[in-house]
């Protein structure tokens, strides 16, 4: 069990921290979109395996507030059978929850005519898996209470089968379609489901990519994520113009598309 923690807050009856979970936090989109929510005054809970940067990312937020607002959690999101009691147990420090943001995820390195199935399990663990786990603990509590909100970091990589990395494209087109499913099965109860489909951003990840272009940094796509949170968006693409290409992407004959590289 992981050892409790508390926020130390300066609130009124009246003027309250909003309360989010962002799993995935230790670097990358993750780690611009906890700085962006705590910048906008949510208090949160951060998951993520590397322990280290985890720490140092809650204590710069924690200093920057000059009161304790972030919760770090080391946590690998492959360990399933953790998550129910640890969900329950971040709720409980956070004394609520309001928005729960999966951000977690992989691309190994593939080549060309590589198909290498640990690569591939771990792609689906991660990105897929992970995320049903922690989301599904979010959609129990947030339908229960009447509100909430659900943030899934899908890609632009979902929208069709590509030539470059089969598992990931897979795993993403998948994550879409749940947190579809999501949205349709909990809009009645007043919980609003957003997916977020980025491009080519400044991450780690970006050592898997065979070709990029048009390659934004994490707080950019943090800033349209904190956007279409803040609108109630359904689906938003980062940057706006990956809307167009998705557009033009699906309609493409399949004998052309499968020619292209990226």
């Amino acid at each position: 069990m992981t050892e409790k923690k508390q926020l130390n807050l300066t609130e009124t009856p009246l003027v309250q921290r909003p309360r989010a979970i962002v799993v995935g936090a230790s670097s990358g989109i993750g780690a611009a979109l906890a700085r962006r929510l705590a910048a906008e005054g949510y208090a949160l809970a951060l998951l993520g395996r590397r322990a280290g940067q985890l720490e140092e990312l809650a204590a710069a937020i924690n200093r920057s507030a000059g009161q304790t607002v972030a919760l770090a959690y080391p946590h690998d999101v492959t360990h399933y059978d953790e998550i129910p009691a640890l969900f329950q147990q971040i709720v409980a420090a956070l004394g609520r929850l309001d928005l729960l943001a999966y951000v977690a995820g992989v691309m190994p390195p593939l080549a060309p005519n590589e198909y290498n199935f640990e690569k591939a399990r771990q792609t689906v663990e991660v990105n897929l898996l992970g995320a049903i786990a922690w989301l599904d603990q979010a959609a129990m509590l947030f339908q229960r209470q009447g509100s909430g909100q659900i943030v899934g970091v899908s890609s632009i990589a979902g929208d069709r089968g590509r030539v470059a990395h089969p598992p990931y494209h897979a795993t993403k087109a998948g994550l879409s379609t749940y947190l579809e499913s999501l949205r349709n099965r909990l809009a009645k109860h007043g919980v609003h489901v957003l997916t977020v489909k980025p491009g080519f951003v400044d991450t780690e990840m970006l050592a898997g990519a065979s070709r990029t272009f048009w390659v934004i940094p994490p707080a950019q796509a943090a800033g349209d994520i904190w956007k279409a949170i803040r609108r109630r968006r359904q689906v938003v693409y980062t940057p706006a113009r990956w809307r167009l290409i998705a557009l033009t992407l699906i309609h493409i004959p399949s004998f052309i598309f499968r020619r292209l590289s990226f």
